[in-house]
């Protein structure tokens, strides 16, 4: 699709209608534009509101942060100390170690 616009004195242009609808343009929507060459292009871009989106500090209380903060700390020694399993190459390798893992607890339990 092809359309003659002028350029105003400000470099301002009107894309036509048409033009906005084929490719879902909407009032306040970002585009970017660059120069290729001899062309201008102009392309919409699709821009994410993280404001928008409620972050982990607005979904727990204080007390429940307390807890998951401690948890997390508790995992992080973990890994320092190796006691952690993989990474594995593939799905079988990590069935496998959780085999082994199980039949552990399992003879551990039993004795």
């Amino acid at each position: 699709m092809s359309t003659l616009v002028k350029v105003q004195s400000k470099g301002q242009m009107t894309i036509p209608r048409r033009v906005r609808s084929a490719v879902g343009l909407v009032d306040g929507d970002l585009v970017e534009v660059k120069a290729v060459g001899k062309k201008i292009v102009i392309t919409p871009q699709l821009v994410i509101d993280r404001s928008k989106f409620p972050t982990a500090d607005d979904e727990y209380t204080p007390a429940q942060r307390r807890v998951i903060d401690a948890r997390l700390a508790k995992s992080d020694d973990d890994i320092r100390r190796g006691r952690v399993y993989g990474p594995f190459d593939t799905h079988k390798e990590f069935i496998a170690s959780l085999r082994r893992e199980g039949a552990k607890l399992r003879s551990k339990n039993q004795s």
